[in-house]
């Protein structure tokens, strides 16, 4: 298949063809320009629809179903969905569009070059036939004008009137016409044959290498588009693997959806801990006396509250309002739901108060790394922000221990039994930080943990936690025996079964609170012998010992445990114990 050979006289429609090619090439790259245009509207629109369905900050209490969980974990996978989407216009457009255009400038170029090189050859065979075409008119003029010449001489010579010389006259012209009319007829022969070999030349060599040029010129655009429309394709189907998981997460956020988790949770978060009203009483109809005798019905007003009756009542409007519903002790709720804010709350402030100690943990390293070497900076730099967050953090354990209290009290009402200590919120015991507030400055005994075991009214092994491992401090520093010295002291004054004692006592130099037996977390077991320091923070153990955890490193590399017989209790060093944590057990 050759279009030299079999299309050897349809130039004119060879270059209209390969014409209206490349412009089926610009038709498709305009396609799949508008397809990715379409793929970003549609991931623009999709990632719009999820943002505006993505739940509002007042609508977060409602997301703590299983059904509002779904919805949430849908919304996450349509964004991704659209991301996907967004890639495929992406690759569309640097795989396709861009190449397609390139292409069809390129095959533009070529195919006006290789048109160019086609008329070249158009114009030499026409140059050949038109200089056939003098010379054979040439040829047929000299031929007459040599044949009038003869039969003017046959004329004349015939002629008896004429002379001699007019006869010679008339012979010599017809000579001349004669030779004449020979030559044209040679160089119109030799004009015949070049312009064969030129016509040959054309249709046989010149012309077909043009049409060859412009038939691979049109099988590489026809190829490319099928190359194009294949890498479309693999675009597409290199995103579905992703889009699958996009709906299988889509369906396992569905499956997730639990009827009986979520009407549990409708319980405890509406459940008023309330008991109902008692029954009505029987009132007789008789007079005054029995009127008195008889007291009248009466009702819990509290009841009433978070009842399906208790919505018919209005609420007080204006600008009051604002205030009524934000009271601290919560004492507006009904005792269970009082219960959650204020276990809400110490977890809050429990987080609070760890945070402002891992701060000051800093601002303590940075001032020693100051003293240290001053070239580095100031250490008196560091003073003022170290004064805010011991003020910060004095007001935080004061919030903690007011909230505690609190809950302590709501627990009473709910319960009936005293609540234990909150400060193992989820498994990690609170710790408090000594700070000396007094010199208006950060005391460098603050780095200092001083744990000891409680001797006082409250027997048994009640541990009293005081400045636990602050400011970067480690139990090994050696800074800690005045600090618990002066903390002994000064707790021997007091009743520790106390709890009326004023919230001023803050102003003092140190900040304490008690605490019940920590519950193991795990155990460890000694890699080398350990010897204390003899402050009473650090615990001495021997290799291969097997020691209870209380408290996991906190990132100052000491971890706090406890002997099973003798109970004591105390800081190791990290380094020197192997852990294992029971939930890494159970796991």
């Amino acid at each position: 298949m050759n279009w030299g050979i079999e299309l050897w006289d349809q130039y004119d429609n060879l270059a209209t063809h390969t014409h209206k090619g490349i412009e089926f090439l610009d038709k498709y790259g305009n396609f799949v320009k508008e397809r990715c245009a379409i793929e970003l509207e549609y991931a623009g629109k999709l990632r719009r629809l999820v943002k505006s369905y993505q739940p509002k900050r007042k609508e977060e209490d409602e997301y703590v179903y299983t059904s509002c969980k779904a919805f949430r974990q849908l919304l996450q996978e349509l964004g991704d969905f659209a991301g996907q989407r967004e890639l495929v216009a992406e690759n569309l457009q640097s795989n396709v569009v861009r190449e397609l255009h390139l292409l069809a400038k390129e095959l533009r170029e070529a195919r006006k070059g290789h048109l160019n090189d086609g008329s070249k050859q158009m114009a030499v065979l026409s140059t050949a036939v038109g200089a056939l075409e003098r010379a054979r008119r040439s040829y047929e003029r000299a031929a007459r004008e040599s044949e009038r010449a003869l039969e003017a001489f046959q004329r004349a010579d015939a002629d008896l009137h004429l002379s001699r010389a007019e006869v010679e006259k008339q012979k010599m012209n017809m000579k001349l016409r004669s030779q004449a009319c020979e030559d044209a007829k040679q160089e119109y022969m030799d004009q015949l044959r070049k312009t064969n070999e030129a016509q040959r030349q054309h249709y046989e060599q010149q012309l077909p290498h043009v049409f060859k040029q412009l038939q691979d010129l049109d099988e590489k655009r026809i190829k490319h588009i099928k190359n194009f429309m294949i890498s479309s394709v693999d675009v597409e189907r290199k995103v579905f693997p992703i889009i699958m998981q996009c709906l299988d997460g889509m369906e396992q956020a569905a499956k997730n959806i639990n009827e009986k988790e979520d009407t549990q949770l409708v319980i405890e978060r509406y459940k008023s801990g309330f008991v109902p009203p008692e029954d009505f009483r029987f009132e007789p109809a008789t007079g005054a006396d029995a009127t008195d005798s008889v007291p009248a019905p009466t009702h819990n007003h509290i009841t009433v509250r978070g009842t399906v009756s208790g919505n018919r009542i209005k609420k007080r409007g204006g600008l009051l309002s604002i205030f009524s519903s934000n009271k601290e002790d919560y004492s507006d709720l009904p005792p269970n739901q009082k219960k959650k804010k204020l276990l809400a709350k110490v977890h809050e402030l429990t987080k609070q108060v760890g945070q402002e100690q891992a701060a000051m943990e800093g601002l303590m390293k940075m001032k020693g790394v100051y003293e240290t070497n001053p070239t580095l900076g100031d250490p008196m730099t560091v003073e003022g922000q170290l004064n805010e967050c011991c003020d910060k953090l004095k007001k935080l354990r004061l919030q903690l221990r007011k909230y505690e209290e609190l809950l302590a009290e709501a627990n009473n009402q709910v319960c009936a039994q005293p609540i234990h200590s909150i400060n193992k919120t989820n498994g990690a015991p609170t710790q408090a930080t000594s700070i000396g507030s007094n010199s208006g400055s950060l005391s460098r005994s603050a780095s200092e943990s001083s744990v000891s075991t409680g001797t006082g009214t409250n027997t048994g092994n009640t541990v009293m936690a005081v400045s636990s491992r602050a400011a970067g401090g480690s139990p090994e520093s050696g800074l800690g025996g005045e600090l618990a010295a002066g903390h002994a002291e000064h707790a021997n004054g007091h009743d520790h079964d106390d709890h009326d004692h004023d919230h001023d006592d803050h102003e003092s130099d140190f900040d304490y609170y008690y605490e019940p037996d920590l519950q193991p977390l795990g155990y460890c077991k000694a890699l080398y012998a350990f010897e204390a320091n003899g402050t009473g923070s650090t615990m001495r153990m021997e290799c291969g010992e097997k020691l209870l955890v209380l408290e996991t490193d906190a990132g100052d590399g000491w971890t706090r445990v406890r002997r099973s017989l003798t109970r004591e209790e105390g800081f190791v060093p990290t380094t020197y114990i192997a852990t294992t944590l029971y939930a890494d057990v159970h796991h």
